[in-house]
């Protein structure tokens, strides 16, 4: 019989309001729509009443997983209109913890799909490696989510050599516990069941809708602004702009386990070539002249996108923000299609979404 699966969009076991509608004849999905724009709170408006540093805050409250990534975006683009040229060790500060919020949020994903799949004592496994890279975080900017270490023209907290050999033993405890964290995820028969030929997103389908991230690199799409288009010095580190092509909830699984490993070589090149120096150009309220300007950043999710126009006055006169999410949702109808109605969680939760930051 032919049945309408409604999925949100307020379910328990969705973190954000969006709403799945699931087209079925028993228990296989014949087609699927997802619609968005529950959570609106109007942050691109707010920004133009507010100055500057005040945006730097907000905006970082865009994506409590990816915070870092929305502040240091919004001020790469400030930078772009000012032409401030940022000293060499903010960006490597900047960087440094750029990957650790890559490294958490990934660990925050494959705990949250092994809990799907019902793998719950590797989950917390996984968490308990993520606690201690939130640890690190903390200490460098005394914040566990949202982090204050990004200020136009540069870094607002510097890395000491107390805090390096922190990181640096951070790193080696969790890369042993990665090894095998691995080698269970890559192995083990009740992920492969649950993951393997899941949710699939052909080369071809992704290209076609424009994925970006994990995501789309778990479709054989090798896209990454680090390489692409390299920011913040990104040249000067060696690291693999890593893809797999099964196409599936399992390539996810993959993909986010060896971009860890990069994550890991970069903040270890980082730490050990920062450069000595200033970390930015003062803490004043910075002039910014009339102008606009828009960036590419790599967010843990994919590519990031900030426009923004000035007037040449106090305020923003314009903050256009467009997040990997809002790319990556529309293969979700695509993923679902000829899948059980059991694996639709696991598939919708396979992209990493963020639908606050969608509906900004």
């Amino acid at each position: 019989m032919s049945y309408i699966v409604p999925i949100g969009p307020y379910h328990p076991a969705l973190e954000e309001p969006v709403h799945a509608k699931l087209y079925t004849e028993g228990e296989e999905i014949k087609d699927a729509e997802v619609f968005i724009g529950y959570n609106h709170r109007g942050i691109e408006k707010l920004a133009t009443q507010k100055n500057y540093i005040q945006t730097l805050v907000m905006v970082e409250r865009v994506c409590g997983i990816c915070s870092h990534s929305h502040a240091w975006t919004y001020a790469m683009a400030l930078e772009g209109i000012a032409g401030m040229e940022v000293p060499k060790r903010g960006e490597y500060i900047r960087v440094i913890t750029e990957e650790l919020e890559r490294l958490h949020s990934h660990y925050l994903w494959i705990g949250i799909a092994l809990h799907i799949i019902g793998h719950d004592s590797l989950s917390m496994h996984t968490w308990d490696d993520r606690e201690a890279i939130m640890d690190v975080l903390e200490e460098l900017s005394g914040n566990r989510v949202n982090y204050g270490i990004v200020t136009i023209g540069g870094a607002r907290r510097d890395i000491d050599d107390v805090k390096k050999m922190h990181i640096l033993e951070m790193l080696d405890k969790i890369e042993k516990s990665m090894n095998r964290l691995t080698e269970i995820l890559l192995n083990d028969k009740t992920v492969a069941l649950r993951t393997q030929g899941v949710g699939v997103l052909t080369t071809e389908d992704a290209l076609r809708i424009g994925a970006v991230g994990p995501q789309a690199r778990a479709s054989n799409v090798c896209v990454d602004v680090r390489k692409d288009a390299p920011y913040a010095h990104y040249e000067d580190f060696d690291f693999e702009k890593v893809s797999y092509p099964t196409c599936d909830v399992f390539s996810r699984v993959v993909i986010r386990v060896l971009e860890n490993y990069e994550s890991i070589k970069i903040i270890r090149q980082a730490l050990a070539m920062l450069p000595d120096g200033k970390i930015n150009l003062g803490t004043k309220i910075p002039k910014i002249p009339e102008g606009e300007y828009m960036c590419r950043h790599e967010a843990p999710r994919g590519q990031l996108c900030y426009k923004v126009v000035s007037n040449g006055g106090e305020f923003n006169e314009r903050v256009s923000i467009h997040v990997p999410t809002f790319k990556n949702a529309p293969t979700v109808p695509t993923m679902l299609k000829g899948n059980s109605v059991a694996d639709a969680g696991l598939i919708i939760a396979s992209i990493d979404p963020c639908f606050s930051c969608m509906d900004r």
